[in-house]
């Protein structure tokens, strides 16, 4: 990488996925872009990092001191939950909700399953010890926290060797004072485990929820602080002195101290930097409306955006019974970006259900042991093994070479499923990938219209390693006429994470009609929220005069169940507040259900507000062309490839996207190899190259 040694400011992105462990290395001065790919390690993912990044820095011969940034997406949190791997944890509760955990919420995600199975709380029952003590909705405290009751419960929690505290006692969102008191007695008579108090974690109402987030915050904690002490470290040992910021799943970025001490709010990381970077290629290839589609080994994500603006939902969940049906999860009050995870990605296994018919996913092959064509004990079809057979993958430069995909070992687990559908191996190849693409489109489609948005007007950006295979099949079942495909799709995720600001989210709950806020309360709400949020992100190295403060607020009509989010203007609170706040509720009412309730009185529920740092400046001119690419011919090869198993296979020529340049273009059927990624343009689509290296795939009219 080319720029002078003086000059030299490196930006370093890497994001772990259930099967690859991507890496992006930008040099801010001249925007050249190198990337790096390698299977995730397991148990400890952080050593694929360390190689990685020591790998990759040597490649480009870089000195690890011209690091300037560093930003880290990880699955860790989910991964633990999911697995439920975490530290052994107690649960300090008030006198009376010990079983709040198990109780749960009076709604089924299967109304008609007579033996619906819920989602085992992380809190043993003999774990979950109460404290006498109460306040009421207002904060007033009706009975003071009876401390030699804490203290003999400390003394039980001791006793069985917890590891990680929650603390959710009634009400304290409105009120910290109790919450706060019995951390202090924790600490001193657990001076070892991790604390998590609920007023910190999740100070909102509703008291299922917040409990659920506060003991998953505390459960992953131990191992979370382990995690990334040693990533840390272990950068820090190969030369690189930058700072370590980690991806939050509302698309911004925080320091190790801040993720070590709320690691839930890093649920969803690595798939926001997806979305951020689809977002990023869609406006440079001239886009506003982008469905960023992010289909990587395990899964594949999906959130629709409309230029900088991307949907967000303070409610999620994970570690799901099933893992596609809502409600049947463990609850989280964290910001999220509203997107979709689907169960479909290059390691989806291919199978048969109970009624003989079938299926794709959601059960993944990982990194170990893998499609059966990576050659490491897979010995089950997946959607790569595939896409192998139909001749879309060259065997002989799967990561550009680092790996050599076995054919004949795809040919025989492939084979093994069609005998059993009794139809020839291509057409069950074939089968696979229609399946994995309809079950794309089917839920992409959903989420458009849970939305009340018409998919078909927007452009899709596919990034990931099987982003580019699937994007044009994807997007024909979607009514989506164009697909971008950006520089190092195939590490779009760890290249977002390089956008994304430093900043953190606070919530309170205040609940009251908009006729009797009370603009003092609301003043010391946003005044308490905002002081935090500097204090964070200046920490994290942000000046006071770069911050930027969004505010918003969740109404809804008296009685409805669920609110809206409206923005809520900055500035002091006057007594006209309740008018302000209705014009924003009933535009954004408008908007999105195209009709107002007259004479329906609105509430507030919930006040948030987002502290954020600038965006970062990052302008990528090219990715570096790996040394394996050799030639500069743009034409690769002629391969057989499979676009109807009616005619079977066409010889289909194989380009080089390294030397592809701006203006080039091409009719389908085509395919583009690159190291990290391989994009398909099939029959009836055509290709061309715009001024920032994108891929612009287009139905031929």
């Amino acid at each position: 990488m080319s720029s002078s040694q003086e000059n030299q400011r490196f930006a370093l992105g890497i994001d772990i996925g259930g099967t690859f462990t991507d890496l992006v290395l930008l040099d801010l001065a001249s925007g050249q872009m190198a990337v790096g790919k390698r299977l995730t390690s397991y148990p400890d993912p952080s050593q694929a990092v360390i190689d990685g990044v020591v790998d990759l820095l040597n490649a480009h011969s870089v000195n690890p001191t011209v690091v300037h940034r560093v930003i880290h997406g990880t699955t860790l949190v989910t991964n633990t939950l999911i697995e439920r791997k975490g530290a052994l944890t107690g649960l300090i509760t008030t006198e009376g909700f010990r079983d709040a955990l198990e109780i749960g919420r009076e709604g089924r995600y299967d109304l008609y399953d007579l033996f619906l199975i819920l989602p085992e709380p992380l809190v043993e029952r003999r774990l979950r010890l109460e404290v006498p003590e109460r306040l009421d909705a207002q904060g007033q405290v009706l009975r003071p926290l009876d401390e030699a009751a804490l203290r003999q419960v400390c003394r039980r929690l001791r006793a069985a060797g917890v590891q990680a505290v929650a603390i959710t006692l009634l009400h304290a969102y409105t009120n910290p004072a109790h919450e706060q008191q019995a951390a202090a007695i924790v600490q001193e008579l657990l001076p070892d485990a991790a604390i998590s108090q609920s007023h910190q974690v999740a100070s909102e109402l509703r008291e299922y929820e917040r409990t659920s987030t506060t003991v998953a915050n505390a459960y992953v904690q131990p191992l979370t602080k382990r995690y990334l002490e040693h990533l840390e470290q272990g950068l820090q040992a190969g030369g690189i002195e930058a700072p370590l910021h980690i991806m939050l799943s509302n698309g911004g970025t925080c320091s190790v101290e801040t993720a070590a001490a709320f690691p839930i709010r890093l649920v969803e990381s690595g798939p926001s930097g997806g979305a951020l970077a689809a977002a990023y290629w869609g406006r440079r290839a001239g886009y506003e409306r982008v469905l960023a589609f992010d289909m990587g080994g395990t899964t594949a994500k999906a959130i629709l955006n409309q230029g900088d603006h991307f949907p967000m939902s303070t409610e999620s969940e994970v570690a799901r019974v099933h893992r596609f049906s809502r409600g049947s999860g463990l609850p989280l009050l964290v910001p999220v970006l509203d997107m979709i995870e689907i169960g479909a990605g290059g390691g989806s296994i291919a199978g048969v259900n109970e009624l003989k018919l079938p299926t794709v996913g959601p059960e993944s092959a990982g990194a170990d042991p893998g499609p059966a064509c990576y050659g490491l004990g897979g010995t089950r079809p997946t959607v790569t093994d595939a896409d192998l057979l139909l001749g879309y993958l060259n065997p002989a430069y799967f990561l550009g070479g680092q790996m050599r995909l076995d054919v004949a070992r795809a040919r025989t687990v492939v084979n093994d499923l069609a005998n059993t559908l009794a139809m020839p191996v291509e057409r069950m190849a074939w089968g696979i990938h229609q399946l994995v693409n309809e079950t794309m489109a089917a839920a992409a489609r959903v989420h458009a219209v849970e939305r009340g948005l018409d998919v078909r007007q927007y452009t899709m950006v596919a990034t990931g390693g099987a982003g580019p295979v699937h994007a044009c099949g994807v997007a024909r079942r979607l009514g989506i006429e164009t697909v971008v495909v950006p520089p190092a799709a195939g590490v779009g995720s760890a290249f977002g994470l390089l956008l994304a600001p430093i900043s953190f989210d606070f919530a309170r709950s205040y609940v009251a009609r908009l006729t009797e806020l009370d603009p003092d309360h609301l003043n010391h709400l946003f005044d308490t929220m905002e002081a935090g949020g500097r204090d964070i992100v200046t920490a994290a190295g942000v000046l006071l005069d770069q911050i930027n403060i969004t505010r918003t607020a969740e109404m809804r009509y008296v009685g409805q169940g669920h609110q809206i989010r409206a923005p809520v203007p900055a500035g002091p609170f006057e007594a006209d507040a309740g008018s302000l706040l209705q014009a924003a509720f009933e535009t954004e009412y408008q908007r999105l259900y195209g009709r107002l309730c007259l004479g329906v009185p609105v509430e507030a529920v919930h006040w948030r507000v987002v502290v954020a740092g600038p965006k970062p400046r990052v302008d990528p001119v090219h990715t570096v062309r790996p040394e394996a690419a050799g030639t500069d011919a743009i034409h690769k090869e002629m391969r057989p490839a499979l676009f109807d198993p009616e005619f079977g296979p066409i010889e289909t020529p194989v380009y080089h996207r390294y030397v592809l340049a701006n203006g080039f273009t091409a009719t389908g059927p085509a395919i583009i190899e690159e190291t990290e990624s391989t994009t398909v343009v099939p029959p009836n689509w055509s290709v061309r190259v715009d001024a920032a290296a994108n891929l612009i795939m287009s139905v031929v009219k």
